[in-house]
């Protein structure tokens, strides 16, 4: 992976607001059309479709148009991209954390001697 890969930039900005956390937390429990995911926010549709294209441009979701009704779900794999950058950060920190306890033991160590 990319130091610098520009996807996270999407997915980090679309996890940024609570709304669009709210739909993400909506359609982990399955598909739903937009008038669905609308109802529970009192918000003007245009705004709320406003956080649905941030969503899918992030790669977060997907939506299809079935006659005249749009329907959402979430994207396949959609947090892979995050997780691994998370679990680069998390084993990275890991890493210089054993190594200042190493550090902190071996002075003590040192010092008692």
């Amino acid at each position: 992976m990319a130091k610098l890969d520009p996807i996270l930039d999407f997915h980090f900005a679309a996890l940024g607001d609570s709304t669009r956390r709210e739909i993400l937390s909506r359609l982990a429990r399955g598909s739903a059309t937009v008038s669905e995911l609308a109802a529970t926010h009192d918000m003007a549709l245009p705004s709320f479709m406003g956080h649905l294209k941030k969503l899918e441009e992030a790669g977060l979701i997907v939506s299809r148009k079935e006659g005249r009704v749009r329907i959402c779900t979430l994207a396949p794999d959609a947090f892979v991209p995050a997780q691994d950058w998370l679990s680069a950060q998390r084993d990275l920190w890991n890493g210089r954390l054993d190594r200042l306890d190493d550090y902190v033991t071996n002075l003590m160590k040192e010092r008692n001697s």
